[in-house]
């Protein structure tokens, strides 16, 4: 019975071990869960042949949720937008920012508007949204609530609050599209990366709702990395993990992020993303 019980101990220790050892990685849950995970699942089965070591996609539901599991260690690799991001690297000193997609140096938000508002698209917002209702994407999403509401205010020097009627947070900005679509919100702040994909796909009706105005660009998404990782799974790791992202090449991997290509990032570049941030006093 002792043999069996130390046995027992002695496997246990083994799987924790073993579990140490897993690579675990998380995204913002920006678009619909289903097509998240099976995006990343690909993700991880490309990682893990790369880097040679148990690589496991974790699916959270929220982007604080993300940046919580940075944070407690329970993800070391994270697929981030600008704001969740510098987030992460100030609760995780030494975190790097390894990569970033090619257009995510330059990165637009579209503002959508359903049918029955009669806008059209623009050089500038329109004076006419004032009054109307108006729905962001999650509270701290880059390109769905952090830089809208930052041109919205440089546009009208005011809250969103005041500016229109009612201000909502849809969570994703497949939801917002969805709520635009619907009449349910007149207008929303949307990445124009999910929309041109939703477009394409057949997957958003444009006769119901369109595109009024897009922004100018500001950088935004990014792969965190946390300062731990060589300590953790040996030296030279952080530089595996760049390599085998800017490496990553499969026209299907790559566009179901989308992006064309991955190239190299640095903390510096999210500067601007974090200034705005305080101002608007969304970091804490």
């Amino acid at each position: 019975m002792r043999w069996i019980a130390a046995s027992a101990v002695a496997l246990a220790l083994f799987a924790q071990a073993a579990a140490a050892d897993t690579f675990r990685f998380t995204a913002i849950p920006d678009e619909d869960q289903s097509r998240l995970i099976e995006r990343f699942s690909k993700v991880a089965d490309y990682l893990e042949a790369r880097l040679e070591v148990e690589v496991e996609y974790v699916p959270v539901k929220s982007y604080g949720a993300a940046v919580t599991a940075f944070r407690n260690d329970q993800v070391q690799l994270a697929w981030f937008g600008g704001l969740s991001g510098v987030q992460a690297r100030r609760l995780v000193p030494g975190s790097r920012a390894l990569a970033q997609g090619a257009e995510d140096a330059e990165f637009k938000s579209y503002f959508i508007a359903h049918a029955s508002t009669g806008l059209e698209p623009a050089d500038e917002l329109p004076e006419a949204i004032e009054g109307k209702s108006f729905t962001f994407g999650s509270k701290t999403s880059t390109s769905g609530r952090l830089m809208p509401e930052h041109f919205l205010r440089q546009r009208f020097d005011a809250a969103p609050e005041a500016l229109f009627s009612r201000v909502g947070f849809s969570g994703d900005h497949s939801r917002t599209i969805a709520l635009v679509e619907a009449g349910t919100y007149e207008l929303g702040a949307v990445n124009y990366a999910v929309w041109e994909a939703a477009v394409e796909d057949g997957r958003v009706d444009t006769d119901r709702v369109e595109v009024i105005w897009s922004t100018p660009s500001y950088p935004d998404y990014q792969w965190t990395l946390r300062g731990d990782a060589d300590e953790r799974f040996g030296d030279g790791f952080t530089e595996a993990v760049r390599e085998a992202l800017l490496a990553m090449d499969d026209p299907e991997l790559l566009d179901s992020f989308p992006r064309s290509a991955f190239i190299p990032a640095d903390n510096a570049m999210y500067a601007p993303i974090e200034d705005v941030a305080e101002d608007l006093g969304l970091l804490r």
